[in-house]
C-alpha cells in the first residue's frame, strides 16, 4: 500500500523546496495567477522513500522480467555503459563548450558515426535525431531535397508495404508525400508484382523493414531495390529490426540509400517508458550533403597549428554544406544515448555478429516451443503467415494469430496478453502488424536464457488451457486491473485529483 500523505501540510518534509511566492510578479497576467497556494504533499523522508519505492515496485521493466515486446528489442542494458555515460568528462559538460574542451565526447561521436556507417554499408551518418520516427522523417527529408535538387519535385509518392511500421507512412505524410500501400504476398513477404505496378515517374522512395514485422527476411530485396531505382526512386531502410542482421549483411548490400538506426534497440540504450531514444541516420554519398548539420569530424593535427595539438587527431563540429536540411534536434542529439551505444559497440565490435545469431536462434527456438504444444492447445494458435511459410525459419521475432482460440471459446489476443501479466511477463506486441488477425508479435532477444524461454512457452500453453472466464477477465494480480480502454481514451483525466479546480 502506498503512503497516504497529509496534503494539508505537516511540520516536516523529506525534501527541500523554496518558500512559496505569495505575491506574484506583475508580469504574470491576472487570469494565470493562482488564487490559492498549491497543495503540495508534506511527508517525512522515510515516508517519501517508501512512496517512491512502492511506485517502482509496481512498474514492470526489463530488469523485472521477460519483456517479449515484438519489434522493440527490449533486451538487457549492460550496466558498464551507465558508468561510462556518467563519467565527469562526459556527464558534466555543456553543449556550447568550445570544441577544444570536449575532445573526448567529440571523438566518441565521430567513432559512433564511423561504426554505424561500416555496419550498415552507408557512407555518412548523423547522430542528431533522437527517436526512430525522427530518424525516418530526417532521412525522407534528405531524399526529398535530393529530388528537388535534381529538378524532380514532381516525385510525390512513397511506397510502403502493408506490414510496415505505422511511423513509415506517418513520416512520409509529414514530409508532404502521398503514401502508396502495397499488399504482402501469400507467404508474408513483399509482393514484387505489386511493387512493379506501384512504381512510376512520381515515385520518390520506398520505405521497408528487413526483416519484416512478420520476422521474415525479404529474399527479393535486391530485386525490389532495382525496380525502385530504375523508376528513379530511392530506397529507405527502417532499422527497427537491424538487431537480426548486423554482421551478416547490411542495408548497403541490399541496395538501400538511407537507413535509420535505433540505438535504443540494437545498441542497448535503455528505452523503457517511452525514452530517451536515439535514431541516427546513415546515407549513401549522394545524400550526404543534405544531412542535418553539424556532424562530428576530425583532421590530423600538425605542429604549430591553431588547435594547439601537436600530434594525433583534432575533433570538431563541421557543417555539411549549404544544402543541409538544417537541425532536427537541439544541440547535437541525445548525447547520453550515443555514449551508451558507443560503449556497447566498442565492447563487442565484431562479436556483434553473435548478437544477431543468438537473437535469431532464440526466436526460432521459442517459436518452435510454442508451436509444438500438447494436443489440448495445438488447435488454438497459428503461426503467421498461415500460407506458404509455415516451415520457414523466422528471424529475430515471430507473429502468432489467436483467431483459432477466439473462435473456439471467445478468448482474444488481448485476453492472452493481459493474462500473461499475471504470470509475471510483459505482454508481447498486440494487434500488430494489422495484417495478422488477433496478432501477438513476440521478440525474445539474444539476452534471454533457454530456461526463461522454456518457462514462457509452458506458461503460454497453460493460459490456453485455462477456464476462458479467467483469461477474459485478466489481469488479476496487477496493481491496476483491466481497464476500459475506450472510456479512458475518450475521457482523459489530465488534472491531479487533489488539485483545487479553482486553481
Amino acid at each position: 500500500m502506498s503512503t497516504v500523505f497529509d496534503f494539508r501540510g505537516a511540520p516536516g518534509t523529506g525534501w527541500s523546496q523554496p518558500e512559496p511566492i505569495s505575491t506574484p510578479s506583475d508580469t504574470i497576467p491576472e487570469r494565470l495567477r493562482r488564487r490559492h497556494l498549491p497543495h503540495w504533499p508534506r511527508a517525512s523522508e522515510p515516508e517519501l522513500v517508501r512512496h517512491y519505492t512502492g511506485l517502482s515496485q509496481k512498474t514492470f521493466g526489463i530488469d523485472t522480467g521477460f519483456y517479449p515486446l515484438g519489434s522493440c528489442t527490449m533486451k538487457h542494458n549492460p550496466r558498464v555503459n551507465e558508468r561510462i555515460a556518467l563519467m565527469p568528462g562526459i556527464d558534466r559538460i555543456h553543449p556550447l563548450q568550445e570544441d577544444s574542451q570536449v575532445q573526448g565526447l567529440l571523438s566518441i561521436f565521430y567513432e559512433m558515426q564511423e561504426m554505424l556507417a561500416i555496419c550498415s554499408g552507408m557512407d555518412a551518418v548523423t547522430l542528431q535525431p533522437v527517436a526512430g520516427a525522427q530518424g525516418e522523417f530526417t532521412a525522407i527529408r534528405c531524399i526529398q531535397e535530393y529530388h528537388r535538387s535534381n529538378g524532380e519535385s514532381h516525385r510525390d509518392k512513397v511506397i510502403v508495404p502493408d506490414s510496415a511500421h505505422g511511423t513509415n507512412p506517418a513520416s512520409a505524410s509529414m514530409c508532404g508525400y502521398q503514401v502508396v500501400e502495397i499488399p504482402s504476398a501469400s507467404d508474408g513477404r513483399l509482393d514484387i508484382e505489386a511493387l512493379k505496378a506501384a512504381v512510376g515517374p512520381d515515385t520518390a522512395a520506398m520505405m521497408i523493414t528487413n526483416p519484416s514485422t512478420l520476422g521474415l527476411f525479404e529474399t527479393n530485396i535486391v530485386e525490389a531495390s532495382r525496380i525502385v531505382h530504375e523508376a528513379g526512386g530511392q530506397m529507405y531502410y527502417d532499422g527497427a529490426n537491424f538487431n537480426a542482421i548486423i554482421g551478416k549483411t547490411d542495408p548497403g548490400r541490399m541496395g538501400f540509400d538511407a537507413v535509420h538506426y535505433n540505438l535504443h534497440k540494437t545498441f542497448s540504450q535503455p528505452h523503457g517508458g517511452g525514452g530517451p531514444g536515439s535514431g541516427p541516420i546513415g546515407v549513401k554519398g549522394h545524400l550526404s550533403q543534405f544531412l542535418p548539420t553539424p556532424v562530428a569530424s576530425r583532421r590530423e593535427s600538425v605542429e604549430g597549428d591553431s588547435t594547439g595539438v601537436e600530434d594525433g587527431y583534432w575533433y570538431f563540429w563541421a557543417d555539411v554544406g549549404e544544402r543541409s536540411i538544417g537541425k532536427v534536434q537541439q544541440w547535437n542529439g541525445n548525447a547520453g544515448a550515443v555514449v551508451r551505444a558507443w560503449a556497447f559497440y566498442r565492447r563487442y565490435g565484431r562479436e556483434l555478429e553473435r548478437m544477431s545469431e543468438y537473437a535469431v536462434l532464440n526466436s526460432n527456438y521459442l517459436r518452435n516451443r510454442i508451436m509444438n504444444p500438447n494436443p489440448d492447445v495445438a488447435a488454438k494458435i497459428h503461426c503467421m503467415p498461415a500460407e506458404g511459410a509455415q516451415a520457414d525459419l523466422v528471424m529475430h521475432e515471430f507473429t502468432l494469430s489467436m483467431s483459432p482460440v477466439k473462435e473456439l471459446n471467445g478468448v482474444t489476443g488481448k485476453d492472452v496478453a493481459k493474462r500473461l501479466l499475471d504470470y509475471g511477463y510483459m505482454s508481447p506486441t498486440l494487434y500488430f502488424p494489422q495484417i495478422v488477425p488477433e496478432c501477438l508479435m513476440i521478440e525474445p532477444t539474444e539476452t534471454e536464457s533457454k530456461e526463461v524461454l522454456d518457462k514462457f512457452a509452458a506458461d503460454f500453453h497453460a493460459i490456453l488451457s485455462e477456464d476462458p472466464e479467467i483469461v477474459t477477465s485478466a489481469p488479476h494480480t496487477t496493481p491496476v486491473k483491466r481497464v476500459d480502454e475506450v472510456w479512458a481514451a475518450r475521457k482523459l483525466i489530465l488534472r491531479h485529483p487533489i488539485t483545487d479546480s479553482e486553481d
